[in-house]
């Protein structure tokens, strides 16, 4: 009987400091420089820090995210590989799908008519609040400036087809909500995608979170920060 074949991970490195203009070519350089190995969040996280002021982007994941879909990379997370673990990635080859970003769009009218319904800001809602952010703005959350892009108010997994004429079929969104939208919904599943919900919520939420699971799970934490299996 054939031994099963056990897949060896190689994590990559950090080839010296990336200096290139924006976080998604710093990311794209990265895993260039390891096509075939590891990478981790914390290993992204440095290579798309600012070199010049040293800041760390909270809105790494939308660039990568963007080097899938706009750019048309392959790159693999657990939900692709059994060997990966949560917040781990891999490039397997640096060929670009051919057709990436072809989607459809709203035309040029039908995009200001959509852009005067919304003031020309995201209508992203969530808790009943407006994102409003506008076009050049600096996003306070995921850091850089907001450039709005049309969105499919039906998922373009589910209605590729929108009609580009109708202004009712589209909404204006700023990327960081254009991530957070298309992560809500694992298409491949039919599922919510729980994890990157989470992943996304503000941070006294994910507090909020841990402590419902902790009690979930019957778990009690101290003051001093220690989790204790509650006493039956």
């Amino acid at each position: 009987m054939a031994k099963k074949k056990i897949s060896r991970k190689i994590y990559g490195k950090l080839k010296g400091e990336y200096v290139q203009k924006s976080v998604k070519k710093r990311i794209e350089a990265l895993f260039l420089d390891n096509i075939g190995k590891v990478l981790t969040r914390e290993q992204i996280i440095k290579a798309a820090t600012d070199p010049k002021t040293g800041r760390q982007p909270e809105n790494w994941h939308q660039r990568l995210s963007e080097l899938r879909t706009d750019d048309g990379y392959t790159i693999l997370s657990w939900r692709n590989r059994g060997e990966l673990k949560v917040q781990e990635y891999l490039m397997p080859h640096k060929r670009k799908r051919p057709g990436a970003g072809k989607r459809v769009r709203p035309t040029d009218s039908t995009w200001v008519a959509v852009l005067k319904r919304a003031e020309y800001s995201c209508e992203w809602k969530e808790g009943g609040l407006v994102c409003g952010l506008k076009d050049g703005d600096i996003d306070p959350v995921g850091g850089g400036r907001v450039k709005l892009t049309p969105d499919h108010k039906s998922p373009h997994s589910l209605n590729p087809d929108a009609d580009p004429e109708d202004p009712e079929q589209w909404q204006v969104l700023c990327g960081r909500h254009q991530v957070t939208k298309k992560n809500y919904w694992d298409s491949s599943t039919g599922k919510l995608n729980t994890y990157a919900i989470v992943q996304f919520a503000p941070e006294m939420e994910k507090k909020r979170i841990f402590m419902f699971l902790l009690s979930y799970f019957g778990y009690t934490m101290s003051r001093d920060g220690r989790i204790r299996k509650k006493s039956k």
